[in-house]
């Protein structure tokens, strides 16, 4: 097939150049090291796979995507390397969801031409997955001979594949389906050794019905368009939880030398207007900072309002919600933030997801390096100071000694990472570094240390400890007065203590901008409305996001708030409370349902319509269910549930339908007042149509690669059956615009729109 696949007209759909042949080992230059073992033995309680028992040297996925019954079927090619003795079972990750047809087995130089049929078993192993236990030929599997795996099967509803319907969709005229492998939600979409300690390269074929475009994350791609066959290669190891799928009716416009961006028709010319020459200018400063960016693709591809996060990682591809584009400043944060994933994260990753800080910590570090560069001080000094009162406010209510404080969190078997993401992942883990950075005593000395830290460690899995190592060792002078035990501070202090961070970097620099929202929260946390004279001294329009969500941060933290003020409240911002953005809105509404102020309860209401994201939902369901409105939250619930993904729609029928007692909101109830007579929600009007979009141009085929070193070919299941066709698309309508970004008051410009760190993960979550 792939003879007539490169026989056939192709264009490139992500990257610039095509892949190898399907099946054979990528092999990056000689810089980069060949996948291989931990660096140490590890323990994942997460995975239930024998991963230290084998090296996983490459991996093939070839898949047909069925969007009439959303399946995915087809088979995964393992190319494995004992490295154990004895070793006669091969157990990889798995799920109830993966219904597995058929496993075989082929031994190179064992003289068997034709593969082995293995037998199998599928054992329960947690509520987020299943072990799959394959029993390999007695005699043939030795240390340091390759064998080759062979796993046919069909995906079903999986928590790792999210199909849309067209009309949750942002177009709203043809379905969607993409993947979200963090933390361990691969091993629903593929069977794997779903451990970070674990990193490989790996290829793709992905089949589809005519009009739909493929991505993966991957840095080699090309297209048969007579064929619908898309084919991707990694040439990098990346561990199981980097490997993304999305397929739809996407478009895309670069933005850059190395970037594009990809959307729904719909939202493209948005999209690209808001990050043109943005992604190179970020991607170059991190350059200057860390060194060489590894992945030669930067895209990104906007994703309807059901991606269950703000963010992910993927290399070579960042996932983004769509909803962020009406977020100004939260979009600059978030994309940054994601460049900075391409050195920590994905370069280096964590180990074990017990150490997801040295992932987030670091990343959340760099990006605040860029943003610096890029922007200035006084900037990053508010978006941290921003970030840090979410974290004390987090902390005030969980305790200083909740283990979830804690940077290592250790956790028993059966509990799910990404439980595990809270904002003492991000925030205490930046912390810690920036206290790192304070002990040399010069940033671009410190710059200097993650360069090379980064050179060493690249496309390697770490645990803290080679961190604190490699930085004892870099700087020896350090290390000879003992830092690492200084009383109060100490580095073991710092991983396994719960509370607090125990430094904090100076935001002083940012004071012009945070000094005008202390003094308007202190006008209007009286207990009265304040003298409107003494209001309008302060112009919101001039003032950033970022201190737009500081001054309501902190009116939150004191509400409920009475209604004379409330009502003040909504006169003196009510152009800023009808603006699009959501981040702004989101707050706003908090503050609404915690004060039990009815007049705009509609907002509630239309808000919860038009977000569907969990995190923009869960915020406001747990207020209303908290007080005293929970038969709002079921009213809007009723209406909207079709449109949620089936995960959200779990965690909010188990939150208002199953719950003996209504939970307890992290900011705590409003007054119990007996609910009056609620204003009916608005409808929202039509939307108005566009034409349909122009058919995708074709670039000129790239030349093609120098050929890969060719393993065993894998064997050939029988073909697939066709995919239903997807229905005839109908008028798209029009995108929202977006409201102008205002101007910060620091020196350097600010791009027009940005991207939103998520409070409690970003993955990213904001990664993962």
């Amino acid at each position: 097939m792939m003879a007539d696949l490169h026989q056939s007209p192709t264009s490139l759909c992500c990257c610039r150049k095509p892949p190898p042949v399907s099946g054979a080992r990528c092999v990056g230059d000689s810089a980069t090291p060949e996948p291989g073992l931990p660096r140490c033995p590890l323990v994942d309680v997460a995975s239930a796979s024998n991963f230290r028992d084998f090296q996983l040297r490459h991996f093939h996925l070839d898949l047909k995507l069925n969007f009439a019954v959303k399946e995915m079927s087809g088979w995964l090619v393992l190319d494995l390397v004992p490295v154990q003795p004895g070793v006669q079972t091969l157990v990889l990750d798995s799920h109830p969801s993966l219904l597995i047809h058929a496993i075989d087995c082929k031994v190179p130089g064992a003289g068997e031409e034709l593969p082995s049929s293995l037998t199998y078993r599928v054992d329960p192993f947690t509520d987020f997955g299943s072990s799959l236990h394959i029993t390999l030929p007695v005699g043939t599997v030795k240390p340091g001979r390759p064998v080759q795996i062979t796993v046919r099967y069909t995906t079903t509803d999986g928590p790792a594949i999210w199909w849309l319907d067209s009309e949750l969709t942002c177009g709203r005229t043809r379905p969607l389906v993409f993947t979200q492998g963090h933390s361990v939600c691969n091993r629903s979409f593929f069977p794997c050794f779903d451990t970070p300690a674990v990193k490989s390269t790996y290829s793709a074929t992905v089949r589809v019905p005519d009009g739909v475009t493929v991505l993966m994350s991957a840095s080699q791609s090309s297209y048969s368009k007579r064929d619908r066959v898309f084919q991707f290669s990694m040439e990098f190891p990346i561990p199981s939880y980097l490997v993304a799928l999305v397929a739809g009716d996407l478009q895309h416009v670069d933005v850059g030398p190395r970037s594009r961006v990809w959307a729904e028709p719909c939202l493209l010319s948005c999209a690209a207007k808001n990050l043109e020459g943005g992604v190179e200018r970020w991607l170059s400063v991190a350059e200057r900072l860390f060194g060489l960016y590894l992945w030669g693709r930067c895209d990104i591809v906007f994703l309807p309002p059901s991606f269950p996060i703000v963010a992910m990682e993927n290399p070579c591809l960042t996932f983004i919600i769509a909803s962020i584009l009406e977020s100004s400043e939260f979009l600059l944060i978030d994309i940054i933030h994601e460049i900075a994933h391409g050195w920590f994260g994905n370069a280096v990753t964590n180990a074990t997801w017990e150490e997801m800080w040295l992932s987030e910590g670091l990343a959340t570090y760099a990006q605040r390096r860029i943003t610096t560069e890029a922007f200035g001080e006084a900037f990053t000094c508010l978006e941290t100071a921003v970030r840090l009162d979410a974290l004390h406010r987090q902390l005030r209510l969980l305790g200083d000694s909740n283990p979830v404080s804690k940077l290592q969190v250790k956790f028993e078997a059966g509990v799910n990472p990404s439980c595990l993401m809270n904002l003492f992942t991000y925030e205490k883990g930046f912390c810690f570094v920036a206290y790192l950075s304070q002990l040399c005593g010069d940033v671009r000395r410190f710059d200097c240390f993650l360069r090379d830290f980064i050179s060493k460690f690249k496309f390697r899995s770490v645990v803290a400890q080679d961190l604190i190592d490699f930085f004892l060792g870099y700087f020896p002078d350090l290390k000879d007065t003992a830092v690492a035990q200084r009383e109060g501070l100490e580095f073991e202090r710092w991983l396994s203590g719960c509370g607090p961070p125990m430094y904090e970097p100076d935001l002083s620099a940012g004071a012009a901008l945070t000094r005008p929202v202390e003094d308007l929260c202190e006008l209007w946390r009286r207990g009265h409305a304040p003298d409107p004279s003494a209001v309008s001294r302060f112009d919101l329009s001039a003032w950033s996001t970022f201190q737009i969500v500081l001054f309501l941060d902190h009116m939150l933290d004191v509400s409920p708030l009475s209604h004379d003020v409330m009502s003040a409240l909504s006169r003196c911002y009510a152009s800023l409370f009808d603006g699009l953005n959501a981040e702004v809105q989101i707050r706003w509404l908090q503050m609404v349902v915690r004060s039990s102020f009815y007049p705009e309860v509609p907002r509630v209401r239309a808000f919860l319509h038009k977000h569907t994201s969990r995190m923009y939902t869960m915020p406001l369901y747990d207020d209303l269910v908290a007080g005293v409105m929970k038969c709002v939250a079921v009213e809007i619930f009723n209406q909207t549930h079709r449109r949620l993904h089936p995960n959200l729609r779990r965690t909010l029928q188990q939150m208002l339908f199953q719950s003996s007692s209504p939970p307890t909101s992290h900011r705590g109830p409003g007054p119990s007042l007996p609910p009056p007579q609620l204003p009916p929600s608005p409808q929202p009007p039509p939307s108005p149509q566009l034409p349909p979009s122009p058919q995708l141009p074709q670039p000129p085929p790239s030349p093609p690669l120098p050929p890969s070193p060719q393993l065993p070919p894998s064997p050939q299941p029988p073909p697939l059956p066709s995919a239903a066709p997807l229905p005839s698309a109908a008028p798209l309508p029009s995108a929202a615009p977006l409201p102008s970004a205002a101007p910060l008051p620091s020196a350097a410009p600010l791009p027009t729109c940005f991207l939103r760190h998520q409070q409690v993960g970003h993955h990213c979550f904001t990664g993962c």
